[in-house]
């Protein structure tokens, strides 16, 4: 029995406290006009809240809106919608009888209006993120706007390690499908897999990074430190001082390079990572787009209901064609930064290639001069374990991507 049929329906009602049943196989589908107004809808749209078929076509489609949602979420929503962007978002839909359902759903602007479709989400996400939208409610209670609320929200999703909302809505997509594959006993296909490899990778490149920049960030005292040493030996110092400013001008030149790699959404870092979830997202959204069509050609609406679900297809596979269109363009993009980070990290190189003949002129200082030994050691032994961190989480960064550069190829060859 699923939501398709009558029986389940009624069943639901009965048994439900709090909480409408909804099955982790289906899926759901709304067509609305740029108003928001209802246009088309599927049966299991109908029949989970609930609402006879006059209720919901000419309908705005907050007639599903439960009260708990934050008005925030939907400032953002329509923002990013009115801009043209597909969006994935969670929401808490309310049935007829004023029960509740949390779905996750994926929106596009289309000719004449947007595109919805839904499934249930099973991810542990989806609570953190209920919690975020209760604080966003109840600030709003106490006379936050909309907008304010909608970047309270982006705000707590960065806490979360969601520094945009597309970063967000990719890795969010990407994990509820999952977890439904997995209830359901399916697995993710080749196509699927590869795009989680991709964000494996790039994962693994954004925690390389950050503990590369936390080794560079303990060396820059080094010069503090050998200025203060030189003081100490007066004349005798005086190489040890040039070495310090030597080693300062080189400093600020790694200094400059952290920040192009990783500093704000125009860095290196951020244009690769947000090049690969925008493929991560595409090829999501077009395999549920592409589950939601089969479902829909399995319903039988009568003539009196009005919806015309071939039509409903026709524009599903639509979309879904634009979507691989549009994921073969995003995987140019991710080729185009996979160069430009290799690129950049063969500049950090050249900077960590010059910083081994400071480390080889503070061992000889440290092995002339016997009242400074010990202090110019430690510089030296500091020196050594950065340099090799750095040198190492560089390597690593090269061989992911690499992986990027093969998966990118492989998916090429599938699309």
């Amino acid at each position: 029995m699923t939501e398709l049929s009558p029986e389940f329906a009624k069943e639901a009602r009965k048994t439900a406290r709090g909480e409408v049943p909804f099955q982790a196989a289906d899926l759901f589908y709304t067509r609305t006009d740029p108003r928001g107004v209802i246009e088309s809808a599927s049966m299991v749209f109908q029949r989970l809240g609930g609402f006879e078929w006059d209720e919901i076509l000419g309908a705005p489609h907050k007639l599903v809106r439960h009260a708990d949602m934050p008005r925030g979420l939907f400032h953002l929503l329509w923002g990013r919608l009115k801009s043209g962007k597909q969006t994935g978002y969670y929401v808490k839909n309310m049935d007829a009888d004023g029960r509740h359902y949390w779905v996750f759903g994926v929106v596009s602007p289309i000719e004449g209006g947007f595109l919805s479709t839904y499934f249930k989400p099973l991810s542990p996400l989806r609570e953190k993120v209920e919690t975020i939208y209760a604080k966003a409610h109840a600030a709003e209670t106490d006379g936050l706007s909309p907008e304010d609320s909608a970047a309270q929200i982006a705000a707590d999703l960065a806490e979360l390690g969601y520094p945009t909302y597309d970063v967000f809505h990719s890795a969010a997509l990407s994990e509820e499908w999952d977890a439904k594959k997995t209830y359901c006993g399916d697995a993710l296909d080749p196509l699927q897999k590869r795009f989680v490899a991709l964000s494996a990778s790039i994962a693994q490149v954004q925690a390389e990074t950050m503990e590369m920049t936390d080794a560079f960030k303990a060396i820059r005292t080094v010069p503090l430190n050998m200025r203060i040493i030189a003081s100490r030996l007066e004349n005798a110092g005086g190489p040890i001082s040039a070495i310090s400013v030597n080693y300062s001008q080189m400093l600020e030149e790694m200094s400059t390079w952290v920040k192009t790699f990783v500093d704000g959404e125009e860095s290196v870092f951020a244009l690769i990572r947000n090049a690969i979830l925008r493929v991560q997202f595409l090829g999501f959204a077009s395999a549920l787009y592409g589950e939601m069509q089969a479902a829909l050609k399995k319903e039988e609406f009568s003539e009196e209901v009005g919806v015309d679900a071939e039509a409903e297809v026709v524009a599903l596979q639509s979309l879904t064609e634009e979507f691989m269109q549009e994921t073969r363009k995003a995987l140019t993009r991710v080729e185009t930064e996979a160069g430009r980070l290799g690129r950049s990290v063969l500049d950090m190189k050249r900077y960590v290639t010059g910083l081994s003949s400071t480390r080889m002129m503070c061992k000889i200082e440290s092995a002339s001069l016997s009242n400074s030994g010990t202090a110019l050691t430690g510089i030296v032994d500091q020196l050594d374990a950065c340099q090799d961190e750095i040198e190492e989480r560089l390597a690593r960064i090269v061989d992911q991507n690499a992986v990027i550069q093969s998966h990118t190829a492989m998916l090429r060859t599938l699309i």
